[in-house]
């Protein structure tokens, strides 16, 4: 059937943090969309190309009836959205909006974790076009500076109110 139709540019759905248990935070905030296994395996197959619905759940194996609840989530969230192949019966197939794809980064840097610290053996290399395997590096966009995880130039300014390093402020 062609390329499908790029659906009106839609934003993720937004969700608050303040008023939830434990610090204000985006990383909380994502997870809430995306925290949960079976979501970030369906966005990795559709990424990998995967988009009718028999196929990522044979490769991700999850159930068909939750695979079918993180599909609509994702959806609700604008991560995804879908677009019918098929009349009778109705079929559609799965495509990223740009949030989704914007997940890529993160994919990959869980994946370069698991390589490192998981498996005996990569069961999945990925090159990047100019023919070397492609590796996630966390820099500053600004001045090039890697990220350190274990200290150094990046330092977290915390904008929450009533939020340290530490915690709450108490007062």
């Amino acid at each position: 059937m062609g390329t499908p139709d790029l659906p009106q540019k839609r934003l993720p759905t937004r969700v608050d943090t303040p008023g939830a248990p434990g610090r204000p935070c985006s990383i909380a905030a994502a997870l809430k969309i995306v925290g949960e296994r079976w979501a970030l395996l369906a966005v990795r197959e559709i990424g990998f190309g995967n988009h009718r619905f028999d196929q990522i759940v044979i490769n991700t194996g999850a159930s068909r009836d939750v695979l079918t609840a993180r599909l609509r989530s994702l959806e609700a969230a604008g991560v995804l959205y879908r677009s019918l192949y098929n009349e009778r019966p109705p079929r559609y197939q799965y495509h990223l909006t740009e949030a989704g794809r914007d997940l890529f980064p993160v994919l990959a840097a869980l994946r370069d974790w698991g390589d490192r610290w998981l498996v005996e053996e990569k069961p999945t290399v990925v090159e990047h076009t100019c023919g070397h395997e492609l590796r996630v590096v966390s820099a500053c966009e600004h001045c090039g500076g890697r990220l350190d995880p274990r200290g150094g130039p990046a330092v977290p300014r915390f904008q929450t109110p009533g939020w340290t390093k530490s915690g709450p402020v108490e007062g």
